[in-house]
């Protein structure tokens, strides 16, 4: 079916569809060999409540999208590579039914379809393009997931410390770890998690211990590495003790031409703390020419 329809009139015409609904705030869509397979409305559970948006899902991604005017006006466009979704089909209950969640590395949610019949649908044929495009890219199924935040209506004390009561002047917020409901003070810290942002988050209390510990065991465990004899340069020898070579100072070097038209290498600026053990050029063979 993927293959028959790669590359035909129908299908360049059913994507451009989809991209002339998301507008200019959309990324475009079309690729040599993408095929949109599918479409349709289901209820993503958001932070204040469950909102509709609408999910496209080609053969290697999934969009989905807020719906201003369906089938005519969508905005806000997510793409998810399918090669990093796990489904995770999510027990029935008297409130919420046909659901499961969605995750990958940098977030997570849960969605629900109208019917029973609808959302094995949905998961079989995610699941068919997942287990189709792992094969094309030789990758292995992702195991690192973004937690799901908890909706606000779920709880209203802290989900740390159970004392604050969230109120209209009490604001709740959401560790980006494990997903909690939690009140400011539960909520003081801030991590850099590199799989969700850039710039450090928003951690509860308990995950940022768990997240400090974590990170110091790292670097201990480095530092017992860089300390093992044989792993240093053969001209390192003659400089202090491998222990203290986190402490080295450095500086970046440029190879620039002189006044005199000749080349040299010369210092930019300081960088910060030189791990020598990691060194992959050797820095005496650069010293003609060096001025400090």
């Amino acid at each position: 079916m993927v293959d028959y329809l790669a590359n035909t009139e129908i299908n360049s015409q059913r994507i451009a569809a989809v991209e002339s609904c998301f507008g200019a705030s959309g990324q475009p869509l079309a690729l040599p060999g993408r095929v949109l397979l599918g479409e349709g409305v289901l209820t993503k559970e958001c932070r204040k409540k469950a909102k509709p948006r609408i999910f496209f899902l080609f053969n290697d991604i999934l969009v989905y999208g807020s719906i201003v005017l369906n089938k005519r006006r969508y905005r806000s466009q997510h793409v998810i590579p399918l090669e990093e979704v796990t489904l995770e089909p999510l027990p029935e209950t008297l409130q919420a039914k046909n659901r499961w969640m969605i995750k990958t590395a940098k977030k997570s949610f849960v969605v629900s379809a109208a019917s029973t019949t609808e959302r094995q649908e949905w998961i079989s044929h995610i699941e068919e393009c997942v287990r189709r495009q792992l094969l094309a890219t030789g990758r292995q199924p992702s195991t690192e997931h973004a937690a799901p935040w908890i909706p606000d209506k779920a709880t209203d004390i802290c989900m740390r410390c159970t004392q604050t009561r969230f109120s209209a002047l009490t604001r709740r917020h959401h560790c980006r770890k494990c997903g909690f409901v939690v009140c400011a003070e539960c909520s003081r810290e801030r991590f850099l998690l590199p799989r969700l942002a850039p710039k450090p988050l928003r951690v509860c209390s308990l995950c940022y211990r768990q997240l400090a510990a974590q990170k110091q065991k790292e670097e201990e465990e480095e530092e017992e590495e860089e300390q093992e004899p044989g792993t240093g340069a053969p001209w390192a020898a003659g400089l202090p003790g491998r222990g203290h070579l986190r402490s080295v100072q450095w500086r970046r070097l440029r190879l620039r031409r002189g006044q005199g038209g000749q080349w040299g290498w010369r210092v930019a600026q300081p960088c910060g703390v030189l791990h020598l053990g990691r060194l992959l050029v050797v820095l005496p063979q650069l010293t003609p020419g060096l001025q400090t």
